[in-house]
């Protein structure tokens, strides 16, 4: 007897979550995946999720009203140096075994390029785990994050890409195009869709009135020059004390080599520094709405290339961290150089730039477009 596929079971999903950062990329996926009856959605958080450190964001997982199916402990590094970073990764491979060796899913997502993300990506392939990789293909030469990027996508079975041009490069790695889809970026799905908090109303959020000239600023450790890490965090303080003609609204690195070097330097700095506020976690909704108001974006972070380019806010993008992504024309770049740096955010904040820039990542739908690929070519049975 045939079997009717159109009254199957739903398709089980994971959702590889294991930062903030990561998580506030996923939501309006996570959304749309368990609202449709065809998909059961399953949340897995691990990484910083679950360390008190970096804010235990679980509980605002919880607090936007998920729940979290799989919440994995011991997946993040309890240090900073590269031992430590090792021993996590190692730690993440031992603990996903365990969870794939106990759960079925009929696919996993997985985004990103974050060690702890590698590390539970490939603890699956003896499992034979099938996986979706959000954004492979773009190029961060400066972190080794490009390294762990490539090896997700070789361990992926199927991509979607945020632009036309990592699609190619996904192309060229797996020699796969029939498993490529360019949907384009979800945080723009997130951004078309968000009421911002108003610039006098972040002083509630974040304790700075962004109706004053600010700047947003993040800075992570490069990982291929991190002992360098020290040096270019007291170029950053240097640059930042001089600039007294704007508000400083700091978010802390994340859990990256030499990582604890940046926090130390810039909670001194906001102690001496009238104006500056450094925060942990904003919260997608607090970090876009401060992203809107803020004069120019300062640091060398992705949202400066992605999220940035929507509004479009001018950039000054520091150092090799990010270099090979795409440069839209909001964006502005030197090394870690006080004087380079405070010349270039004097310049580059006076800015207006196309409101078009962000056409190259999408429309803001790249949720549906992901649903549909889903439906269409890795469910193909769900349309019948």
């Amino acid at each position: 007897m045939n079997q009717d596929l159109t009254h199957s079971a739903p398709k089980k999903i994971g959702i590889l979550s294991s930062s903030r950062a990561d998580f506030s990329i996923y939501e309006p996926l996570i959304r749309a995946l368990q609202s449709d009856p065809e998909f059961e959605a399953q949340i897995i958080a691990f990484g910083t999720h679950l360390s008190k450190s970096h804010g235990y964001t679980l509980d605002a997982i919880k607090a936007n009203g998920f729940a979290v199916a799989h919440a994995i402990d011991h997946c993040y590094a309890n240090a900073d140096e590269p031992e430590a970073i090792s021993q996590a990764m190692g730690r993440t491979l031992l603990e996903f075994s365990k969870l794939w060796a106990s759960q079925n899913f009929d696919l996993v997502f997985c985004l990103g390029d974050r060690y702890e993300m590698l590390a539970a990506v490939l603890a699956a392939k003896p499992f034979n785990i099938p996986f979706a990789h959000l954004y492979g293909g773009e190029t961060t030469l400066g972190a080794m994050d490009e390294a762990f990027r490539h090896s997700i996508t070789h361990l992926s079975q199927w991509h979607f890409t945020g632009a036309e041009p990592y699609a190619e490069r996904v192309k060229e790695l797996t020699q796969r195009p029939d498993r490529i889809f360019n949907c384009g970026y979800i945080n723009l799905d997130t951004l078309s869709r968000l009421n911002f908090i108003s610039a006098e109303g972040m002083q509630e959020r974040c304790g700075l009135d962004m109706s004053q000239p600010t700047l947003l600023v993040t800075m992570h450790p490069e990982t291929e020059r991190y002992t360098q890490t020290a040096n270019f965090a007291d170029e950053l303080c240097a640059a930042l004390e001089e600039l007294t003609e704007f508000q400083v609204l700091l978010t802390m690195p994340n859990s990256d080599t030499h990582g604890n070097q940046i926090r130390s330097r810039v909670l001194d700095l906001q102690q001496r520094r009238p104006g500056m506020v450094c925060v942990e976690n904003l919260g997608t909704l607090g970090y876009a709405s401060a992203m809107k108001h803020c004069s120019a974006m300062l640091g060398n972070t992705s949202s400066g290339f992605v999220e940035a380019s929507y509004f479009p806010k001018p950039v000054i993008n520091l150092g090799q961290r990010q270099e090979g992504r795409i440069l839209t024309p909001n964006i502005a770049g030197c090394d870690f150089v006080k004087a380079d740096i405070v010349n270039l955010v004097r310049s580059h904040s006076r800015q207006t730039f196309d409101p078009n820039s962000s056409a190259i990542y999408g429309q803001g739908h790249s949720t549906a477009c992901i649903l549909e690929q889903l439906k269409t070519h890795i469910f193909p049975t769900l349309q019948q």
